[in-house]
């Protein structure tokens, strides 16, 4: 399972906040649930406190690469949002992943904890 696509529905984005569990951390807060689907799906968020287009896009773009990361070790096909805090924008790529991985074992959603 090393595919995901992206969700893009205002609804879908909703319905994860309402219903779906939440961890925070540092520099990201994760929304996720469980879907019915082949694949996973994930939707990243940065409001305008993070800064400028440049910003925003740079840290959307370490979220990305952290989730392709962790994608192969999830146990499972879940439905991802992820927002982007202020932090983020000064967080490297491995700061993140590790936060990200962090937030996932929060939520029990990676293959096995003990080895990663």
């Amino acid at each position: 399972m090393d595919k995901y696509e992206s969700i893009k529905l205002n609804k879908d984005f909703r319905f994860l906040y309402a219903r779906g569990k939440n961890i925070v951390s540092r520099s990201i807060v994760i929304y996720v649930r469980k879907n019915k689907l082949q694949h996973c799906r994930l939707g990243i968020t940065s409001g305008k406190k993070i800064g400028k287009a440049v910003q925003r896009n740079r840290a959307r773009r370490i979220i990305r690469v952290a989730f392709r990361t962790l994608l192969p070790q999830l146990d499972g096909c879940y439905d991802c949002v992820i927002v982007a805090r202020t932090r983020c924008v000064f967080a490297s790529s491995a700061q993140v992943t590790k936060e990200l991985r962090n937030c996932f074992i929060q939520a029990g959603i990676l293959k096995d904890e003990n080895n990663y």
